[in-house]
């Protein structure tokens, strides 16, 4: 059975995910700072009590990564799907001379350094699983090339930043055949996207599982659309 580690599992684009590989059979490792406020995501860990395992995780704290890799030390992940992110612009308005840099520190704790920790964290279960890939939920937004707006100065900034640190993870562990890729979901209609998104969490997810399930290592280090195309740096 191959597993599959979910952070941001609670809801969204995460929830999504967990509701898709349970469904498919595989071993889920659902994350979430507040399990027990995660009405929907212990239904579905209700309905497969043998498959998926909710664990409380608050990525922004390292402490409790380190936690959960001693308590998953005897896993093989196959899949750790860096998903929790935070847009803490999303009800600001995120232009020149409104930025709360508190609020950018705990973004870059989130969007950033926590793929960086979970990727150390869990490298050797990953390493000795079948199919070794480290996916991380990017965004256009942290594309330098697609940026024709401006504004959005904490998230942007903090995706590119992971976007960076998934270049070097996909080259320092090229030698145990772990694969990582950045993938960006879409405009997708959630508590984030908005309302006004153009694509569901269905869509969005099925999309991005197909282009996972056919990542090579020769993929490794690429910035991905759920559809398949590339997205520019």
């Amino acid at each position: 059975m191959k597993t599959a580690l979910i952070t941001g599992a609670n809801r969204g684009i995460g929830l999504e995910f967990a509701r898709q590989y349970a469904a498919e059979g595989w071993h889920v490792l659902a994350c979430a700072r507040h399990p027990e406020k995660a009405g929907e995501l212990q239904m579905l860990a209700n309905q497969h009590p043998e498959r998926m395992k909710v664990h409380a995780l608050d990525v922004a704290d390292h402490r409790q990564i380190d936690e959960l890799g001693r308590s998953l030390s005897g896993e093989s992940i196959d899949l750790l799907l860096n998903n929790a992110g935070i847009y803490a612009e999303a009800h600001r308005s995120g232009i020149f001379r409104s930025e709360d840099y508190e609020a950018w520190m705990r973004t870059f704790l989130v969007n950033t350094m926590a793929t960086l920790k979970m990727a150390q964290t869990f490298a050797s279960q990953i390493a000795r699983s079948s199919q070794k890939k480290i996916v991380t939920i990017s965004s256009k937004m942290g594309s330098i090339e697609d940026n024709d707006g401006g504004g959005s100065y904490m998230y942007r900034s903090s995706k590119a930043a992971v976007n960076m640190v998934v270049k070097s993870l996909s080259l320092d562990l090229k030698q145990s055949g772990v694969i990582a890729v950045v993938l960006h979901p879409g405009w997708v209609k959630t508590d984030m996207g908005g309302p006004n998104a153009l694509i569901s969490p269905v869509q969005s997810v099925s999309g991005m599982r197909q282009v996972i399930d056919r990542l090579t290592l020769k993929d490794s280090g690429s910035f991905i659309e759920y559809d398949g195309k590339p997205v520019p740096w």
